[in-house]
């Protein structure tokens, strides 16, 4: 085995594992991680546990860019929900409520696919580290991904918010 999982790792990437099941879970059921849902709970709460865990993981010994993007994950994920329970947003509420989720998502997804292609398979990894050109690359697509998402969901808000409009409009003959 190349790079063995301590056993706290082995409990951090069983962790993990939540916040993404619950994630593709929100976006397949509602198109987004919606707040107000159960899975946004086991979301946010399973996220915020993989990120406390990932903090006593470090391969240089101390605090490194992972610890940096677990704490900027808790920092988008807190915004994203404070912004969705304010009204001082207006019209951009929805919008800055989805873009923080899924990026918070997108934020999750980086580390996972760095240590899935440094690690697997066990005898022989795809990637020797997060300059590999396979990391590389795969992390572009994942922003490509990530952006064609946002634009959807943004979309999908505004078509939302549109017909709501006509809808509340009398209407005039």
């Amino acid at each position: 085995m190349a790079n063995p999982l301590s056993t706290l790792g082995m409990i951090h990437t069983a962790i993990s594992l939540a916040p993404v099941v619950a994630g593709l879970y929100g976006f397949a059921r509602h198109g987004a991680i919606v707040p107000e849902t159960r899975s946004c709970k086991i979301y946010v709460s399973s996220l915020v546990l993989s990120v406390l865990t990932s903090f006593g993981l470090s391969s240089t010994g101390g605090f490194n860019e992972g610890h940096a993007l677990g704490i900027m994950t808790l920092v988008v994920v807190a915004s994203s929900l404070a912004g969705a329970r304010t009204n001082r947003l207006g019209r951009l509420k929805p919008y800055l409520t989805s873009f923080g989720l899924s990026f918070s998502f997108f934020l999750l997804i980086v580390p996972a696919i760095n240590e899935s292609l440094t690690r697997l398979p066990a005898s022989q990894p795809l990637a020797n580290g997060p300059d590999s050109p396979i990391v590389q690359t795969t992390l572009m697509a994942w922003l490509v991904i990530f952006l064609s998402g946002v634009s959807l969901q943004a979309y999908l808000i505004r078509k939302r918010a549109v017909a709501v409009k006509a809808a509340r409009a009398p209407l005039s003959r």
